[in-house]
């Protein structure tokens, strides 16, 4: 979504910032790197998009005024399987190739492995294990941490007290949580609940709809048997079960704009 993000900004006048002070893909921030982040954040210029792969940070805590949260949630199972195989593409052996030019790289079995034969195989990378905190191959599989936070109880894999933290930090803490599978809904309660930013939001995305899923299209994602995805449902039940709150959420708000509409 981030060349809608840089259209949004010629359009709205507004700054997009993608690169924040903290830059690692460690799945939970220390004290000290929430802190540096939400002073960091805090001194951005008015009118400023900050894009990061965070969890929720506090920023109330920290004695700040909180931002406007939005962000995007995702079928859990979708998800797993995007990250399955960007992680096979040509791109990332590339991008692997030149930054550790001479190491021993994976075989080509590891690239060519479908996501069907990982699962049915019982193979290390396809085994999500309940309440597991380490992971074999490190993933983003819990998508309720980045609503739930940085505290440890957040970190077990399709908990249920996560999985209930992350409902309230949604409720209380978010302005819009849309979704990758109902575009047209997310872009039209954005534009009414966060106009100052969102704004024309889905005359660009239309406008632009082409090229914007040329660059997220992922070249590789062949059909997932239907056992197959229900093997592994049956190990996201929470996770499932905050998908489709932030969904109900999302439809709430886009009916009661129908609902206010039809007033006038």
């Amino acid at each position: 979504m981030v060349p809608l993000f840089r259209q949004l900004a010629a359009m709205n006048d507004i700054n997009v910032v993608l690169n924040g002070p903290v830059r690692t893909m460690n799945r939970t921030r220390t004290e000290k790197e929430q802190l540096t982040e939400a002073e960091w954040t805090i001194e951005l210029e008015k009118g400023s998009i900050y894009m990061a792969h965070s969890n929720w940070l506090d920023f109330a805590s920290y004695g700040f005024k909180k931002p406007i949260y939005i962000s995007l949630v995702k079928d859990p199972i979708d998800r797993m399987i995007t990250d399955f195989y960007k992680r096979r593409c040509r791109v990332k052996r590339a991008i692997y190739r030149r930054m550790y030019p001479g190491r021993r790289e994976r075989p080509d079995e590891w690239y060519q492995l479908s996501f069907n034969e990982c699962v049915r195989s019982r193979s290390p990378e396809c085994l999500f294990v309940q309440h597991a905190v380490a992971d074999y191959i490190q993933d983003f599989k819990r998508q309720t941490l980045y609503f739930c936070g940085n505290e440890a109880d957040c970190l077990p894999f399709n908990s249920h007290h996560a999985t209930q933290v992350a409902k309230r930090r949604v409720e209380k803490e978010y302005s819009v949580v849309g979704t990758w599978e109902e575009r047209n809904i997310t872009l039209t309660v954005l534009e009414k609940y966060v106009p100052r930013f969102f704004n024309h939001a889905r005359f660009l995305y239309k406008l632009h709809s082409k090229s914007i899923r040329n660059r997220n299209r992922n070249n590789r994602k062949p059909h997932i048997d239907a056992d197959v995805r229900e093997m592994v449902r049956r190990n996201f039940t929470n996770e499932y079960e905050f998908y489709y709150f932030c969904k109900q959420r999302l439809y709430k708000q886009y009916l009661a704009l129908q609902f206010e509409n039809n007033l006038h």
